[in-house]
C-alpha cells in the first residue's frame, strides 16, 4: 500500500474511506474521518513540509486552492511525488477523485463514488431558480465569484449567485452591496467562516438565509453522494 499525506481536508476523507490505512499524514484542518489517526503535519497554508518529507510518503495530494505553490514545490524538492488537483466544478471533482484514488493505490472505484455520480445525475431541483449571494467570510465581506466548485453546486441545484460574472474567484464586496443587490436568498455555510443562526442572518434583515453545511457546499469526497438532498432540504426551508 502506497504511504500518503494529504493537505486537502475533502481528499483526506476520500482517502481514507477507500483506502484505510494509506494516509500517514493530514493536516490539522483533516477532521474526517472522525477517528483518523495520522501524523498532523500543520495547516493548509502552512504544512511542516520538513515533517512530510521525514515521513517519506509515496505521494503527497494537494490542490491548486488550498495549498501554496511555495510548499509544493519545497516537498518536489526535497524528492517527494506531489499530485495538484483542481476542481471548478462537479464533473471536474468526479474526474480528480478517480486520479486521486487511482493514484493512492486504490484498484476498483468506490461504491460511495458511484452513489455520488448517480445523485448529482439528477440532482432535486426547485420549480422555479432562485438567486442568491454567499458571503464565504466577513470582516471583510466575501462571497463566492466566478469560476468556483461551489458555485456549480448550487447552479445544479437551482441557485444562481449574483457575482458569478465577477472577474475574482472571491470577491470582496461591501455589506450595502450585498444587501441591495436583493437576492432571493442569503446562503450562509458554516465554512470557511463559521456562519450560525447567530452570526451572519443578522446582516441580512428581511432577506432569508439559508444556513448550510460547508461540507456538503465546498468538500469534493462523500459528502457529495448527499449533498444533493442535504443543502435541497436547507434552500427550500429558508425560501418557506
Amino acid at each position: 500500500m502506497r504511504r500518503v499525506v494529504s493537505l486537502v481536508p475533502s481528499l483526506t476523507e476520500a482517502v481514507a474511506v477507500t483506502l484505510p490505512g494509506a494516509l500517514v499524514g493530514a493536516t490539522d484542518w483533516c477532521v474526517r474521518p472522525a477517528d483518523l489517526d495520522v501524523t498532523r503535519v500543520g495547516g493548509t497554508k502552512n504544512p511542516d513540509t520538513a515533517r512530510i518529507a521525514a515521513l517519506a510518503p509515496d505521494l503527497v495530494v494537494a490542490n491548486e486552492e488550498e495549498n501554496r505553490a511555495p510548499d509544493l514545490d519545497a516537498l518536489r524538492a526535497a524528492g517527494v511525488e506531489v499530485l495538484v488537483t483542481e476542481v471548478r466544478d462537479v464533473p471536474g471533482a468526479f474526474r480528480e477523485l478517480d486520479r486521486v484514488l487511482a493514484a493512492c493505490g486504490a484498484g476498483s472505484r468506490p461504491r460511495w463514488l458511484d452513489e455520488a455520480e448517480a445523485a448529482w445525475a439528477r440532482p432535486p431541483v426547485p420549480e422555479r431558480r432562485t438567486t442568491a449571494v454567499v458571503p464565504i467570510w466577513r470582516r471583510p465581506w466575501m462571497v463566492l465569484g466566478r469560476d468556483t466548485f461551489a458555485g456549480d453546486v448550487l447552479a445544479r441545484l437551482g441557485v444562481d449567485h449574483l457575482y458569478t460574472d465577477h472577474p475574482d474567484r472571491y470577491p470582496r464586496v461591501p455589506l450595502a452591496e450585498l444587501r441591495a443587490a436583493a437576492p432571493d436568498v442569503v446562503v450562509l455555510p458554516d465554512e470557511p467562516y463559521r456562519f450560525t443562526a447567530d452570526d451572519g442572518p443578522e446582516a441580512f434583515p428581511g432577506l432569508p438565509c439559508a444556513l448550510v453545511d460547508g461540507r456538503h457546499l465546498t468538500w469534493y469526497g462523500p459528502s457529495l453522494a448527499a449533498a444533493p438532498r442535504v443543502l435541497a432540504e436547507a434552500l427550500r426551508a429558508a425560501r418557506r
